[in-house]
């Protein structure tokens, strides 16, 4: 008696095992009564979100209060992302850029056509994003053999907060001069991009001799010189780095250009 009520006991058992609507999905009974039931692993917790210092980094950079920084922190990799490709990077950039174009149009010019405006072009007036996006948005060590492969290409998309300044400079009168440290050796492409993306009636493409073994600043605070040398009025200036927009003669104004991915002295 006591062998068949246990039988009993587990044919119910197995058929309530098999048929119990009340078990969760990740629970199967094995084996007969009293047993423990077998729970599948957990599934893999969804990834942190990027650190909260991250933001605070991009103020201080933006700021210059961090300076001869080589990389972006890698877990801030995620962060960069965003804020490159969400809304807040257009919205910063358009904040500087309507600031300019009030500046420029408050202005009462000379009439003598030699005011001009001076434009950085990489990450100023054409976007490296496209080639960012695949190099670790600044986590990684910048590769010259790749970017030079990228400026070739001649493909970088206008920044349009930028091509909107330019075009409204060249409505008042206001003259602009690229100024980049690109190589001469890239000029040709360097033009083609640029007309491609819809710049155009430029007063000069100044860019950096080959080989020329100097700072960027130290390259564009020469090179500003030599047009206020030659009769130039630099009543703006505008670029992402502050190498860009450093160094006497700076320009009567001049304006930054959010940029959290690399930094050039």
């Amino acid at each position: 008696m006591a062998t068949a009520r246990l039988i009993l006991l587990l044919t119910v058992a197995a058929a309530a095992a098999g048929s119990c609507c009340f078990c969760s999905a990740q629970e199967v009974i094995v084996g007969g009564v009293g047993e423990q039931l077998a729970t599948a692993p957990p599934a893999a917790p969804a990834p942190s979100p990027p650190p909260p210092y991250c933001g605070s980094v991009r103020t201080a950079v933006e700021a210059h209060n961090i300076i001869g920084w080589k990389t972006v922190p890698a877990d801030c990799a995620e962060y960069v992302s965003d804020y490159l490709t969400g809304e807040r990077y257009g919205r910063d950039s358009d904040v500087v850029i309507n600031e300019a174009i009030a500046y420029a149009e408050s202005l009462k010019l000379s009439g003598h056509g030699k005011e001009i405006w001076v434009f950085d072009v990489d990450e100023t007036a054409l976007s490296t994003l496209p080639y960012q996006a695949k190099h670790g948005y600044g986590t990684k060590p910048y590769d010259h053999a790749s970017f030079v492969q990228y400026v070739a290409g001649g493909s970088a998309p206008a920044l349009q907060g930028t091509l909107r300044l330019y075009r409204r400079l060249l409505q008042l009168g206001i003259k602009p001069v690229f100024l980049t440290d690109r190589t001469e050796d890239q000029r040709a492409v360097t033009t083609h991009n640029l007309l491609l993306q819809g710049y155009y009636s430029w007063e000069k493409l100044l860019l950096q001799p080959v080989g020329l073994q100097t700072t960027t600043q130290a390259f564009k605070t020469g090179e500003r010189q030599k047009l206020v040398s030659a009769g130039y009025v630099i009543i703006g200036n505008i670029g992402d780095q502050w190498s860009d927009i450093l160094g006497s003669p700076e320009g009567y104004r001049t304006f930054k250009y959010p940029n959290p991915i690399y930094y050039v002295a």
